[in-house]
C-alpha cells in the first residue's frame, strides 16, 4: 500500500485533510501542495490505528510565487486562507521567501527555492519529504524519496539544510505522538 494510490486513497478518509485540499485548490495559488506533517501523520495514523487527524498539530500549505517577495502579499494571502479555513490550522507560507527568513530562525543560510518541490526537498526528514494536491479532481502526488518510509514509520534524516537540532526536535515531538516510530540516527550520529 505504500504507492500513490495508497496514499491517496488513506488521505482521502481524513476529513480535515479533504476539506483544506478543497479550500486550497479554490484559492488558486501557484505551485501549492498540502505537505509534510499533515500528510505523512495521517498515513501514521492509519497504519498504527489511530484516529486519521491525531497528533495533527496544523495543515501546512506552501506556495511558490516570486512575483512579489514582501511580507504584505504572502500575508494578503494568509489572512485571505484564515477565512477559508475557519478553525482548522492552516500555517500557508510562500516558499519563495523562505531565504529571507530561514537563517534568522534555524541558525543557516537558505538559498533562494526555485520551486514549492524544491523546497519540499530540504525538509529536515526525507520521509517528510511529500507534498500533494488536486487540479481539476486529479491527485499531484510529489514524493522524491518514495513512500516507503511513510507506510513503515521510518524517519530519515535529510542533512541538505536544516540542522541537527531541527531534525531532533521534531522527532521528539513526533514520538511523543506515534512511539512505534522507527527514528534514524542523523550522519555521524551512531
Amino acid at each position: 500500500m505504500s504507492d500513490v494510490r495508497g496514499l491517496v486513497d488513506v488521505l482521502g478518509r481524513n476529513e480535515v485533510f479533504m476539506g483544506v485540499v478543497a479550500g486550497a485548490e479554490g484559492l488558486g495559488l501557484p505551485q501549492w501542495y498540502l505537505t509534510a506533517g499533515c500528510v505523512v501523520q495521517t498515513v501514521w495514523n492509519h497504519v498504527t490505528g489511530r484516529p486519521l487527524t491525531y497528533g495533527i498539530k496544523d495543515y501546512d500549505l506552501f506556495y511558490f510565487d516570486a512575483a512579489d517577495l514582501g511580507w504584505a502579499a504572502e500575508d494578503a494571502v494568509i489572512r485571505v486562507g484564515a477565512e477559508v479555513f475557519g478553525a482548522v490550522p492552516v500555517e500557508i507560507r510562500n516558499e519563495a521567501r523562505v531565504h529571507l527568513w530561514y537563517e534568522e530562525r534555524f541558525g543557516v543560510p537558505c538559498p533562494p527555492y526555485t520551486s514549492t518541490e524544491n523546497a519540499i526537498d530540504s525538509f529536515a526528514a526525507t520521509t517528510c519529504c511529500v507534498g500533494v494536491r488536486a487540479e481539476r479532481g486529479q491527485w499531484r502526488v510529489y514524493a522524491p524519496h518514495g513512500l516507503d518510509d511513510v507506510f513503515n514509520l521510518v524517519i530519515r534524516p535529510n542533512p541538505v539544510l536544516a540542522p541537527e537540532s531541527v531534525y531532533a526536535a521534531k522527532t521528539k515531538r513526533w514520538l511523543e505522538f506515534w512511539p512505534e516510530l522507527t527514528v534514524l540516527p542523523w550522519p555521524g550520529k551512531d
